[in-house]
């Protein structure tokens, strides 16, 4: 318990540094500590403190992990067009200093935003662009989610085969990394593909393993995928 309670005041401690600072306007601290924050934050969904936070450093100048971190919190509370908007001032500061890793994780979303923005032709050529730059750098991690993306996006414009392809390719590298959500979303997206070629059994099959995958990881959207198997095993029998 006291190993809680200390975690708990270090993050309060971390928080009055930064409202100190940009009171203060102290940029290079508040901006430091403030992105040390709202990872913190994001990491258990604390979406509109993040939001707050960011909007705080972002008082004292453009700053790149403060609008990716803004972007990411408006895009989980449904603010595509806003994310959007967050995500390419974050690129465009990364580029200019050139954060190779996050220019790609910044792409990646980008191309989310897009899609959720029901634009999914330019949502594709961003995670295209991702993937390499995260070849690049090593980011195997990185590199999974943008062949996964790719292969989502390949599968609604109707491309099956290639979908496929890059579902298949992404699986192993998310397995290597102990990546289980994604593991879990990429075996989601082969059953789609099956599912999109009348293919049930083996949608099933695959939905079978996206759904223990997210039981193990306690996925938001595993009700969902649930209840969308036993549709699927009933319409199979």
């Amino acid at each position: 318990m006291a190993e809680n309670r200390g975690a708990v005041v270090t993050v309060a401690h971390q928080v009055e540094v930064h409202r100190l600072a940009v009171a203060g306007r102290e940029a290079s601290i508040a901006r430091e500590v403030g992105s040390q924050v709202a990872a913190t934050w994001l990491r258990t969904s604390r979406f509109a403190e993040v939001e707050a936070l960011t909007t705080e450093t972002l008082r004292l100048g453009p700053d790149a992990d403060a609008f990716y971190s803004r972007g990411w919190a408006r895009s989980a509370t449904g603010r595509a067009s806003q994310a959007l908007n967050d995500y390419g001032q974050a690129l465009a500061l990364y580029r200019q200093k050139g954060s190779s890793g996050n220019e790609a994780a910044t792409l990646s979303n980008i191309g989310l935003s897009l899609n959720e923005l029901g634009d999914p032709r330019q949502a594709l050529a961003h995670f295209q662009q991702a993937l390499p730059i995260a070849r690049a750098v090593g980011d195997r991690a990185g590199e999974a989610t943008a062949l996964s993306n790719i292969g989502s996006l390949y599968n609604r414009l109707g491309d099956r085969q290639q979908a496929l392809a890059y579902c298949q390719e992404a699986l192993p590298i998310q397995r290597e990394v102990g990546d289980r959500v994604g593991e879990a979303t990429t075996q989601f997206n082969i059953a789609m593909v099956h599912l999109a070629q009348g293919r049930l059994d083996q949608a099933i099959n695959e939905l079978e393993r996206a759904v223990e995958l997210e039981r193990q990881v306690s996925h938001p959207d595993l009700a969902a995928d649930t209840a969308l198997l036993e549709r699927l095993r009933r319409h199979l029998h």
